[in-house]
């Protein structure tokens, strides 16, 4: 079977393929800034084309290619005792979410983490007195919830770039950020194959065919994120993050 009969199985129109690319563009010019975001920023266009359950494990597929499509060229700028603080919590927060997501409904957790979020990223843009670095003890609950929001919802990074932009230089967060978001996708893409998933090659199909818009959407990400200073870089973190927290509580109100 030809890729062009399997993508024939998607019902997409001309107009559809124009969105589907653009959003997932713009998703991938948000991870080449932040290093997250992406289902955050996909999800709400693509869930007009296709059901939750296929959208994570076609983003998680391009986010694999992305994440370490970034951390490549950028490996030696990896803060090595940040990674290693970090991914032990992340781990324990990837395994609890994906209990919690297998055992229980998440409606009311995709509000309360919108409402976290927004909360912390108005108050964020809005008090500019606050401490210039979190202490290392701040790995424990960010790496760990992190972890748990990735697997639950597919958006866990923006704690990371949170704890990471408050201890290191712009480059040395982005690359280990990278590095962070690589691992976390190595386990979620796991849990897809074991899980089956990935047995329907339309899925397959709609991932290569989107790869290139991926690649535009991190080429455009990646000349935005040199333009900008390290404070300028960081406000837009949180603006992300805030854009974020509604677009979880838009998530919600709309089921």
């Amino acid at each position: 079977m030809s890729v062009f009969e399997l993508l024939n199985q998607w019902t997409f129109g001309p107009l559809d393929w124009l969105v589907i690319g653009a959003g997932i563009a713009l998703a991938y010019i948000v991870f080449g800034v932040a290093g997250f975001g992406t289902a955050l920023v996909a999800g709400p266009i693509l869930i007009l084309f296709m059901p939750l359950s296929k959208i994570v494990p076609l983003l998680v597929l391009l986010d694999f290619v992305a994440a370490f499509g970034n951390l490549l060229p950028s490996r030696r700028d990896v803060a090595r005792p940040e990674l290693l603080r970090l991914l032990p919590c992340m781990a324990v927060g990837c395994t609890l979410g994906v209990v919690f997501l297998l055992n229980l409904k998440s409606d009311l957790l995709l509000l309360l983490m919108g409402l976290f979020i927004s909360v912390y990223a108005i108050y964020s843009l809005w008090v500019k007195a606050r401490p210039q670095q979190m202490s290392a003890v701040w790995a424990l609950p960010m790496g760990t919830v992190g972890g748990m929001f990735g697997a639950l919802f597919g958006s866990g990074g923006f704690l990371y770039a949170i704890y990471l932009n408050s201890r290191l230089p712009k480059d040395s967060a982005r690359a280990t950020q990278s590095a962070l978001i690589s691992c976390s996708t190595v386990v979620r893409l796991s849990l897809f194959v074991i899980a089956g998933v990935y047995a329907e090659l339309p899925l397959l199909a709609l991932a290569v065919c989107l790869l290139p818009a991926m690649a535009l959407g991190l080429w455009c990400g990646r000349r935005l994120a040199m333009r900008l200073s390290r404070e300028a870089f960081v406000r837009l973190v949180t603006w992300l993050v805030l854009a974020s927290g509604i677009a979880l509580i838009g998530r919600y109100l709309s089921t």
